[in-house]
């Protein structure tokens, strides 16, 4: 058995999603406590968006194709977890910096109104999305999460966030490239890449 299909095996997809769960428990819980002790709404609305990305993952569609690469298997799982390390921290680097994660979590419910239930984990495809916030750039989901990961590690600064931000950042973008070399294959995608020509920053990248 390779890598990729002992990743989409069931018990790992059992595993993995135990895993998560804790993590992203345990994440939750911090971000509570936070807001407990703050007031402070915004890591509510943090904790909200990466509820709502775990359910929408639940009811995705299956797939047409997915990836054999055990590469993007892991990757996926990386990217997916690396976010799940952000706490809170005493102090921030530029507290209104709090206006970005409102902003992401406003774009990331609206990447996922037009996504629908084709979201995924790995590099698969599903239905090809064409309209709302992809007329704009390839992936405004991920662009959201960009948003809202950059607001959360200047209004909660420190070391291990500013570290977290960093390699949440070189994920999103890996798993991006990875993505499209499996969605490009299909025509219909190449088409779209040719019509919106930017991935996740209009004129940057």
């Amino acid at each position: 058995m390779n890598i990729a299909a002992l990743f989409a095996s069931r018990l790992s997809q059992i595993l993995i999603g135990a895993i998560m769960a804790v993590v992203w428990l345990t994440f939750a819980l911090l971000n509570v406590r936070a807001f407990q002790v703050t007031g402070d709404a915004v890591y509510l609305v943090f904790c909200g968006t990466e509820s709502v990305t775990a359910l929408f993952f639940l009811v995705r569609t299956k797939p047409v194709t997915v990836t054999v690469h055990g590469g993007d298997w892991a990757l996926a799982v990386a990217g997916t977890f690396a976010s799940f390390l952000f706490t809170p921290a005493e102090q921030g680097l530029l507290p209104a910096a709090a206006a970005l994660i409102y902003l992401g979590a406003a774009l990331q419910l609206g990447g996922m109104l037009s996504l629908n239930r084709s979201i995924g984990m790995v590099p698969a495809k599903r239905v090809i999305k064409t309209q709302g916030l992809y007329r704009l750039v390839r992936h405004p989901l991920y662009a959201s999460y960009l948003l809202s990961f950059c607001g959360y590690m200047l209004t909660n600064t420190s070391p291990a966030n500013v570290a977290v931000f960093g390699i949440t950042v070189a994920l999103l973008a890996l798993r991006i490239l990875r993505e499209e070399r499996h969605l490009a294959q299909d025509g219909h995608y190449r088409d779209y890449m040719a019509q919106v020509k930017f991935r996740l920053l209009p004129f940057v990248f």
